[in-house]
């Protein structure tokens, strides 16, 4: 929430979004006063800051956004009053007509029958929407313009490309300050940047959307997937593996074909059939769970798998290892009866916090619920919606978590974990799902206590999200500075010359030994050469090997973050790092 002050001096809290969105039409008032031929498409606010899209002549310029951002200061300092007024439909679309501006004409003519439509005037600028605003212009204090890009009209490559200026805006120059600051610190850590230089993983244009692992890379994804395994087979959870492509009979008897068909990879086999490759492991669970009887002893019964997933993700909407087409999700499937729902989900939360911890990472819970396209009875939505809400009224108090209508999967609502970076940046991270819907689809049952049959309870969770995203997410968290335990490459020997290269063979060889993950840089480079080497790689640990050290069986020991910590016996050195790791862990 952001606090404005209004005329006479008071003071209100309005939502960021409701902020920003104002901005978005100060900026299109800028961009019209500016380039009078300039066509309005949309402007909404988004999760930090807003955007507008416009069809213009040519793309816009650093030169032409300062100028934007200038003339929005002056609207700004206008301090022009937001009104709005309805219009009939035929009115709407002359007025829009006689405007020239025929993208609103045709969202206009996209509305429902029923639909009010309004509009916001301000000074000679209107535009169509459905507000609300804040009171005048002059409440918006400080803005910035960041970027410019392109946008299909609607997101559909099929239609024309729009430019799309993005900016940001606050009620105090230092909020401005402070963000643009985190910008510039953000841009340091882009996981793509560091993915490369770190030698982790790259992507290639011949694959849009799917990463290539380095064998760094590859390293530290296997020690989080043991890591995942462990802590799930303690619960008692059984991992398995499916297909990964399987026919569209599959994906009709789940509802994803009819619902996410355009988000999947769909080919034609031999026969002419059509098949896909799977987006998601849960018909495959269901088919595990389906393939014997089940009692209601072996309830719940809890499928895990990390199989590679494909989504066939918009090019203009892939971003890094945070939306790709290809990942690996941490996957689980847990079959239960609808009196377990409450401590199921309980569980799944335990080990969320106890993952979360591990990276010191807070997360909250919110509540997604029914879509607009949802499957099903609304009834058996209406006790899920009610299951969940029982659970987080237990687990955060009641009401206080959020809320976000509509968002829930297409099969049931779900929990969805909501993690803030060392950044204060906010990430979507693991989802919990209540589903009455699917195990009915499939006709799932186990025989109960009196040797009837019922159906279960499915609840589809990931507490990662992916292992991909991930990782990207906590690149950037640590600034690829890892922790000791996940960092691809723990240790690094460096003798000082080649008459410590027998010495260096034999660290190298008892650091091995332990299971530590070391490297040898024998290079004859400067050993001053080597240390910055070591240092830009992140390397938590260097060995600095000289003539002393090599006399007295000891290693010099350097810190990626103290520096040099002074010499000390090999032994003393295994058991400081294995602390280390031990009590992060």
């Amino acid at each position: 929430m952001f606090k404005i002050k209004l005329h006479g001096g008071q003071t209100r809290e309005v939502e960021e979004s409701l902020y920003w969105h104002t901005t978005s039409h100060i900026m299109a008032q800028a961009v019209k006063r500016l380039f009078p031929n300039a066509k309005l498409a949309i402007g909404p606010s988004i999760e930090n800051g807003f955007y507008y899209d416009f069809d213009v002549e040519k793309p816009f310029s650093e030169e032409d956004l300062k100028a934007i951002e200038e003339e929005m200061k002056k609207i700004i300092k206008e301090d022009l009053e937001l009104e709005r007024f309805e219009l009939p439909r035929e009115e709407a679309i002359k007025l829009m007509n006689d405007k020239e501006e025929p993208y609103k004409v045709e969202l206009i003519n996209d509305l429902p029958e029923e639909e009010v439509i309004s509009f916001y005037k301000q000074g000679n600028f209107t535009d169509l929407c459905r507000g609300p605003h804040l009171p005048t212009t002059g409440a918006v204090k400080a803005v910035k313009l960041l970027t410019s890009s392109g946008a299909y009209w609607r997101g559909d490559e099929h239609n024309k490309m729009l430019q799309r200026i993005y900016g940001i805006s606050f009620p105090k120059a230092s909020q401005l300050d402070e963000y643009l600051n985190m910008l510039e610190e953000a841009k340091k850590r882009d996981h793509r940047k560091l993915g490369k230089e770190l030698d982790l993983f790259f992507f290639d244009e011949t694959a849009p959307g799917m990463a290539y692992w380095m064998p760094k890379g590859f390293k530290m994804m296997n020690i989080l997937i043991d890591l995942w395994r462990k802590e799930h087979e303690k619960r008692g959870y059984l991992e398995f593996s499916g297909p990964q492509l399987n026919s569209s009979e599959l994906w009709k008897t789940s509802g994803h074909w009819d619902h996410y068909k355009e988000d999947m990879f769909v080919l034609t086999d031999s026969d002419g059939k059509e098949q896909a490759l799977k987006p998601m492991n849960c018909p495959n669970a269901i088919k595990i769970f389906a393939s014997k009887l089940r009692s209601y002893k072996d309830l719940p019964l809890r499928f895990n798998d990390i199989d590679v997933i494909h989504r066939n993700e918009k090019s203009g909407q892939l971003n890094g290892l945070f939306r790709v087409r290809m990942f690996r999700q941490d996957d689980a499937h847990n079959f239960i009866t609808e009196d377990q729902i409450g401590s199921e989900i309980k569980d799944i939360i335990e080990i969320a916090k106890y993952l979360y911890g591990i990276f010191g990472l807070d997360f909250e819970l919110t509540l997604s619920t029914r879509p607009d396209d949802y499957m099903g009875d609304i009834e058996l939505w209406n006790k899920a919606e009610a299951n969940l809400r029982d659970v987080l009224d237990e687990l955060c108090g009641e009401g206080q978590y959020r809320i976000n209508e509509g968002d829930g999967a297409f099969y049931g609502p779900k929990i969805d974990i909501k993690m803030k970076d060392c950044l204060g940046r906010e990430w979507q991270m693991g989802t919990v799902q209540v589903d009455f819907q699917l195990p009915l689809r499939f006709n799932l049952s186990y025989i109960d206590s009196n040797g009837e049959k019922k159906t279960p309870i499915l609840i589809h969770r990931a507490l990662f999200g992916s292992f991909e995203r991930f990782i990207g997410i906590i690149t950037e968290h640590f600034a690829g500075a890892f922790p000791v335990w996940l960092a691809p490459v723990q240790v690094k020997v460096l003798p000082i010359s080649d008459n410590q290269k027998a010495y260096a063979d034999k660290v190298v060889e008892e650091l091995n030994r332990v299971g530590l993950r070391v490297e040898l840089d024998d290079r004859q480079e400067k050993i001053g050469y080597k240390i910055r080497e070591a240092q830009l790689q992140k390397v938590p640990y260097m060995l600095i090997l000289g003539e002393k050290e090599s006399e007295s069986n000891a290693v010099g020991v350097r810190a990626r973050k103290e520096g040099d910590i002074g010499a000390m016996k090999i032994e003393k050195f295994i058991s400081k790092i294995e602390e280390e790791v031990k009590s992060f862990k």
